[in-house]
Protein backbone atom coordinates (compact mmCIF):
# COMPACT_ATOMS: atom_id res chain seq x y z
CA UNK A 1 0.00 0.00 0.00
CA UNK A 2 1.23 3.49 -0.92
CA UNK A 3 0.51 6.49 1.53
CA UNK A 4 -0.15 9.37 -0.58
CA UNK A 5 -0.55 12.32 1.91
CA UNK A 6 -2.79 15.63 1.51
CA UNK A 7 -0.09 18.01 1.82
CA UNK A 8 3.60 18.33 2.31
CA UNK A 9 5.93 20.77 4.82
CA UNK A 10 9.29 20.36 2.83
CA UNK A 11 12.53 22.10 3.76
CA UNK A 12 15.04 22.90 1.28
CA UNK A 13 18.05 21.30 3.41
CA UNK A 14 17.14 17.45 3.60
CA UNK A 15 19.75 14.95 4.58
CA UNK A 16 20.13 13.13 1.79
CA UNK A 17 18.22 15.00 -1.21
CA UNK A 18 18.15 18.79 -2.00
CA UNK A 19 14.45 19.47 -1.21
CA UNK A 20 14.36 21.28 -4.49
CA UNK A 21 15.05 17.73 -6.04
CA UNK A 22 12.00 16.11 -3.75
CA UNK A 23 9.86 18.82 -5.21
CA UNK A 24 10.83 18.34 -8.49
CA UNK A 25 9.81 14.72 -8.05
CA UNK A 26 6.59 15.56 -6.48
CA UNK A 27 5.43 17.93 -8.79
CA UNK A 28 6.51 15.43 -12.09
CA UNK A 29 4.43 12.48 -10.79
CA UNK A 30 1.07 12.80 -11.90
CA UNK A 31 -0.46 10.63 -8.90
CA UNK A 32 1.08 13.48 -6.67
CA UNK A 33 1.40 16.78 -8.73
CA UNK A 34 -1.83 18.19 -7.13
CA UNK A 35 -1.20 17.61 -3.31
CA UNK A 36 0.00 21.11 -2.70
CA UNK A 37 3.85 21.94 -0.77
CA UNK A 38 4.47 24.18 1.37
CA UNK A 39 8.06 25.08 1.53
CA UNK A 40 9.47 25.64 5.29
CA UNK A 41 13.12 26.44 5.12
CA UNK A 42 15.86 28.97 6.57
CA UNK A 43 16.48 30.38 3.28
CA UNK A 44 14.96 33.61 2.08
CA UNK A 45 16.90 33.99 -1.09
CA UNK A 46 15.00 35.51 -4.11
CA UNK A 47 16.74 32.90 -6.33
CA UNK A 48 15.38 30.19 -3.83
CA UNK A 49 11.74 31.75 -3.60
CA UNK A 50 11.71 32.14 -7.44
CA UNK A 51 12.83 28.05 -7.79
CA UNK A 52 10.90 26.70 -5.96
CA UNK A 53 7.57 28.74 -7.32
CA UNK A 54 8.71 27.94 -10.64
CA UNK A 55 9.28 24.06 -9.79
CA UNK A 56 5.38 23.81 -8.35
CA UNK A 57 5.47 25.25 -4.97
CA UNK A 58 2.54 26.33 -3.53
CA UNK A 59 3.49 28.30 -0.60
CA UNK A 60 6.70 29.48 0.77
CA UNK A 61 7.64 30.17 4.01
CA UNK A 62 10.73 31.16 5.59
CA UNK A 63 12.09 30.35 9.45
CA UNK A 64 12.59 31.20 12.12
CA UNK A 65 9.08 31.52 13.00
CA UNK A 66 7.65 31.53 16.22
CA UNK A 67 6.08 28.99 17.23
CA UNK A 68 2.65 30.57 17.35
CA UNK A 69 3.22 32.27 13.99
CA UNK A 70 3.95 28.77 12.81
CA UNK A 71 0.43 27.34 13.59
CA UNK A 72 -1.38 30.46 12.85
CA UNK A 73 0.16 30.26 8.94
CA UNK A 74 -0.52 26.81 8.80
CA UNK A 75 -4.26 27.02 9.91
CA UNK A 76 -4.49 29.59 7.24
CA UNK A 77 -3.20 27.30 4.60
CA UNK A 78 -5.10 24.50 5.79
CA UNK A 79 -7.99 26.83 5.70
CA UNK A 80 -7.62 27.55 1.90
CA UNK A 81 -6.80 24.24 0.87
CA UNK A 82 -9.24 22.13 2.15
CA UNK A 83 -11.98 24.70 2.31
CA UNK A 84 -11.73 26.63 -0.65
CA UNK A 85 -9.78 24.77 -2.70
CA UNK A 86 -12.12 21.25 -2.26
CA UNK A 87 -15.25 23.40 -2.22
CA UNK A 88 -14.88 25.10 -5.77
CA UNK A 89 -13.29 21.28 -7.27
CA UNK A 90 -16.80 20.06 -5.78
CA UNK A 91 -18.67 22.58 -7.42
CA UNK A 92 -16.82 21.90 -10.92
CA UNK A 93 -17.66 18.12 -10.47
CA UNK A 94 -20.98 18.67 -9.47
CA UNK A 95 -21.32 20.85 -13.15
CA UNK A 96 -19.94 18.30 -15.11
CA UNK A 97 -22.24 15.74 -13.50
CA UNK A 98 -25.25 18.03 -14.91
CA UNK A 99 -23.67 18.88 -18.13
CA UNK A 100 -22.56 22.37 -17.91
CA UNK A 101 -19.05 21.57 -18.06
Amino acid sequence: MQLILSRYLLDLNLPRKDGREVLKEVKSDDNLKCIPIVVLTTSDTDQDILQCYNLGANCYISKPLSLEEFAQIMKLIEDFWFSIVIALRARLQGRRLQGRI
